[in-house]
């Protein structure tokens, strides 16, 4: 390497993609020094150990983090190095893995993520926006979607089954809420613009997809400065059926049950609702949302 080797701190998921890719982390590591890095490799037995791991590593001093795992690691990459300046590296290893998705970096090849990784090092790290949720007396950053209505229930219920393992589970869960679910009023405060509304679905965006690729905002930009507002007004159970596989694909824009609002700060209230941002279970609404422009830089 021409440029002197900078510290990386590589925090590492051992149950990334149900303990499929677990050789990926020791294979970072090393390509890590083979390359001239100096690597603090942090693997624990728990997530929440590895979290209290990483905040000591970061507060000690790195010159970047690389998070190896699925979005579960990327939301914890984003909630370490937002708005400290510290470049964030991504190794795709899980089942979602859509905030790779989003940067454009190879989500379903781990060691191409690895080769990936190795060129963006190299270049310049740029900037992604990420968005503050104060929730209760807490905040949380997140970089790809906070959900909180069909798609929140459905995380909550995959989240609690132990198969099938991989993202048939999604699947799965989300056809056993269709069953029961019914649609919820909502209180949405858009930029200071109140609107009272029932809704199958509420999620606010910084990147496009979410649960593995459902591009439910394909026009979102991580750059843009903005938060995408992502409705979906009360269908039939039959109707969401038949828009779900549309989410997927991003062919749902033109339906008219759906709606896009944009805003740089997003309030969500509604009884007896839990919100997820990028997987993880946030809690209750009601959730306070803002766009912070450029709070993420990430490496290339």
């Amino acid at each position: 390497m021409s440029q002197s080797p900078k510290r990386l701190v590589v925090a590492v998921n051992p149950a990334a993609s149900f303990g499929r890719n677990r050789w990926v982390g020791a294979a970072v590591v090393e390509r890590l020094i083979a390359e001239g890095y100096e690597v603090s490799m942090l693997r624990e037995a728990n997530f929440e150990l590895l979290r209290r791991e990483a905040e000591s590593a970061v507060a000690q001093g790195t010159d970047g983090v690389v998070v190896v795992g699925g979005d579960g690691m990327a939301s914890l990459g984003v909630n370490l190095v937002a708005e400290t300046g510290i470049p964030l590296g991504i190794v795709a290893a899980g089942t979602g893995n859509d905030l790779a998705r989003g940067l454009g970096l190879p989500f379903d090849d781990p060691a191409a993520a690895i080769d990936a990784l190795v060129d963006r090092l190299r270049l310049p790290s740029r900037r992604i926006d990420a968005g503050l949720i104060r929730h209760g007396v807490g905040s949380t950053w997140f970089a790809c979607v906070v959900s909180a209505g069909f798609d929140a229930v459905v995380n909550e219920r995959a989240n609690r089954m132990s198969r099938p393992r991989g993202p048939s589970r999604y699947t799965l869960a989300m056809l056993r809420e269709l069953a029961t679910f019914r649609p919820r009023r909502y209180t949405l405060t858009i930029d200071g613009a109140r609107r009272e509304q029932r809704a199958m679905l509420v999620s606010v965006a910084n990147n496009s997809s979410l649960g593995g690729g459902m591009r439910i905002v394909p026009h979102a930009d991580l750059a843009d400065g903005l938060l995408d507002v992502f409705i979906v007004h009360p269908l039939s159970r039959a109707q969401l059926i038949a828009v779900f596989p549309k989410v997927f694909a991003g062919t749902h824009v033109d339906h008219p049950a759906v709606e896009f609002l944009t805003g740089r700060q997003v309030v969500i209230e509604a009884d007896d609702a839990i919100a997820y941002a990028d997987g993880e279970r946030i809690g209750k609404l009601p959730i306070e949302i803002e766009v912070v422009p450029g709070a993420v830089a990430v490496f290339g």
